[in-house]
């Protein structure tokens, strides 16, 4: 199967007659026509971040089994050139994956409210949840604080969700639904960052990524059932 570059995969179109019209976020380079040696080119978090949706659309639609989506997940989370990214996609049929990968649009928020976009918890508590309309990212810090988020019954309006998490002698606990496609990239640091939670979701649902950081303190990210109960609420 031909290799599909990364710069290629940065976005993509529907099909035309058949055939996959593909663009890149930029202009590639000239051509060297000296012919000479060129040296390899860096990529961006974002081209990694972009190589990540498809892995985790290959992941949700069978084409990679969860074993084979954590090693190239790690592998391109650390990748430094074009090349080593392409060598994770090019056995990929991204025809297939695009959409899913790359939605065509963002969903308007129904409710009219401004999404929330941080939640903080310095020496006390922070919780958010219910009908809280969440953007296409937020920003969880625990300072000697607890911050939950509980993100069974909010209202997404973006395809996805990215959650930067600080805790610092903290924790930050985040409940997603069953149903969605969960990433979790952190580092924790005589603390703890788990990523049990991670894995697909079905399909056409929103993808929740969750990244950042735990210094002396937890992320957890779990899973839970609309109606399930989560125990005794912290004290606001």
């Amino acid at each position: 199967m031909q290799s599909v570059p990364v710069n290629a995969v940065a976005g993509c179109r529907r099909p035309v007659g058949g055939t996959l019209e593909r663009v890149s976020d930029f202009d590639p380079a000239p051509a060297d026509s000296s012919g000479g040696d060129r040296p390899a080119i860096r990529v961006s978090t974002a081209d990694r971040e972009r190589t990540h949706s498809f892995l985790s659309a290959a992941m949700s639609h069978g084409v990679l089994t969860p074993e084979e989506y954590g090693e190239r997940a790690e592998r391109a989370a650390v990748a430094r050139t074009r090349d080593e990214l392409d060598a994770l996609t090019a056995d990929l049929p991204l025809d297939q994956l695009c959409a899913a990968a790359l939605p065509d649009e963002t969903r308007v928020s129904t409710s009219g409210a401004s999404p929330v976009t941080s939640a903080v918890a310095i020496f006390g508590g922070r919780e958010v949840g219910g009908g809280a309309v969440m953007g296409d990212s937020l920003l969880a810090v625990a300072i000697f604080g607890g911050v939950e988020l509980d993100l069974r019954r909010v209202e997404y309006t973006a395809p996805v969700l990215t959650i930067t998490c600080r805790a610092v002698m903290g924790g930050i606990r985040i409940t997603v639904p069953s149903d969605v496609t969960v990433e979790v990239h952190g580092t924790g640091v005589m603390g703890g960052f788990d990523g049990g939670a991670a894995g697909p979701g079905a399909d056409g649902a929103p993808r929740v990524v969750v990244r950042g950081f735990s210094l002396m303190g937890g992320v957890d990210v779990t899973r839970r059932d609309r109606s399930a109960h989560l125990g005794p609420r912290r004290a606001r």
